[in-house]
Order: structure tokens, then sequence, then C-alpha cells
């Protein structure tokens, strides 16, 4: 599926191809929460990153969170790059070197109608502060930390893999 983001001011556009486009996977952690979640959370999909065309990139910013302290007392870095718009400060996908084939947009940023999920999964619910509410359905799953399952796994699971096509963008 093509996928279509911006940010809200409008400087940066970007597009891309997924296999997996449901919007199922809400992070609580205080990285997602405070830089991506108005709701308490953030939601990201998976695209291809070979795949990924952007224009307005003078626009964005890359923001890598501190996820530790080092034994030395040094801050200890996530080597996950947050891209964020420099105007306006949406954010607009993550991408991490242990996964470079994969961008994850975030689904705020898309603009192209995503398909409802059948469920939810919530993760990272060790962080999640007692004013957000968590809003599950029975058929939701629940995770202190992150789970086992994969974005890729989720849709296989599901059978809501998309066809992500070929060609130029």
């Amino acid at each position: 599926m093509k996928l279509q983001g911006s940010c809200h001011c409008g400087a940066v556009h970007f597009r891309l191809r997924s296999a997996h486009p449901y919007p199922f996977n809400r992070c609580y952690c205080s990285i997602c929460r405070k830089t991506q979640g108005g709701g308490g959370y953030a939601i990201n999909l998976s695209g291809q990153a070979a795949s990924l065309r952007v224009e307005g990139e003078e626009f964005i910013s890359v923001y890598q969170a501190q996820v530790g302290v080092a034994a030395d007392g040094s801050p200890e870095i996530s080597s996950a790059e947050r891209r964020f718009c420099k105007r306006c400060g949406s954010g607009l996908w993550l991408w991490d070197p242990r996964w470079p084939d994969l961008i994850h947009p975030f689904a705020s940023a898309i603009d192209t109608e995503l398909p409802a999920a059948p469920e939810h999964t919530h993760l990272m619910l060790g962080s999640k502060p007692e004013w957000v509410p968590l809003d599950s359905r029975p058929q939701d799953r629940c995770f202190q930390e992150y789970p086992e399952e994969s974005i890729a796994d989720w849709h296989r699971r599901l059978g809501l893999e998309v066809e992500v096509g070929s060609g130029s963008q």
C-alpha cells in the first residue's frame, strides 16, 4: 500500500510503500508519549525504507532519545532516529539502524486513509502514567514492555498484509 504523509505546516511531505499499514500498536513509553503522543501513546506503522521519498528534507531534524545512563554517568543514547519537522514539530517517522530496511512512520503523520485495526496491541504499559486511560477491548493484547510479536507478525497472524507493489513512487 502506498502511504503519503506530511507535517502539520506542510513543509515536509513524504511517501513510502507498506505491507503493514494497520495502525494497531499503541506505545505508552515515555519517549513516544512525550515526543508524539497527545493521547498518552503513539502509533507507528511499518514501511520499506528503500521506497521513502521526501519533499522538504531541509525542514527535518532528528532526535535520538536518552534511554539510560551508562556506568560512567554519561547518557546512553538510543540508536533509533526520530524524524520531525523543525518548523512545526510534527513527528514524522522513526528509523533504526538495527532494522535498516524499515521506516516506522507515525500514524498521526499519514494522510492516506488507513484501514481500521480489528485489535490493538498496547505496549510499554509499565511506563503509562495514571492520567492516561487504557482503552482496551476484549480482543486487544496488553504488555508491560515490548511484545515478541512484530508489526509484520501481527499483520500475518490476522491475514492483513497488503501488496506493496513496485515501481516508482
